[in-house]
């Protein structure tokens, strides 16, 4: 089991695939693992605000109430991803792919979400106020039931 400090300085030496790594609750704020691969990582619960995650390949990872705040996830690969009740407040998510992804009661307020690909997403109860993303991603989702949308309304 791998500690968030081991992570960084891995990643510092070149390498770049972590898939399986559990690093629950772990806080890796404001860290630069950009393209890293974290497929199957367990990351609930923990701190990657201000992190930079753009074109990492989380798929399947668990960020089940992970802090996301601010992060950059622009281009990352998220499909089957579990995002339940995380904090992507204002995160780029510009071009990243959320297929299948679990965003039940994921906060997304002010997220960049242009180009993002959000077919069969759960978004159950999620709250896209003021997020950036368009009509057609969210016709795609596979529910938004209960979700607060970018114009405020609330989806029955």
């Amino acid at each position: 089991v791998m500690d968030e400090q081991e992570i960084v300085e891995r990643y510092a030496s070149g390498q770049r695939s972590f898939d399986g790594a559990i690093l629950e609750g772990a806080d890796l704020s404001g860290s630069g693992l950009s393209g890293a691969e974290l497929y199957k990582a367990n990351l609930r619960g923990a701190d990657l605000s201000g992190a930079d995650l753009s074109g990492a390949n989380l798929h399947r990872a668990i960020l089940s109430g992970a802090n996301l705040h601010g992060a950059n996830l622009c281009g990352a690969e998220l499909p089957q991803a579990s995002l339940r009740r995380a904090d992507l407040g204002g995160a780029d998510l510009g071009g990243a792919d959320l297929r299948r992804a679990n965003l039940r009661e994921a906060d997304l307020q002010r997220a960049d979400l242009a180009g993002a690909h959000l077919y069969g997403a759960d978004l159950r109860e999620a709250d896209l106020s003021g997020a950036n993303v368009k009509q057609e991603q969210l016709a795609q989702a596979r529910s938004l039931k209960g979700a607060n949308l970018p114009n405020g309304t609330v989806y029955e």
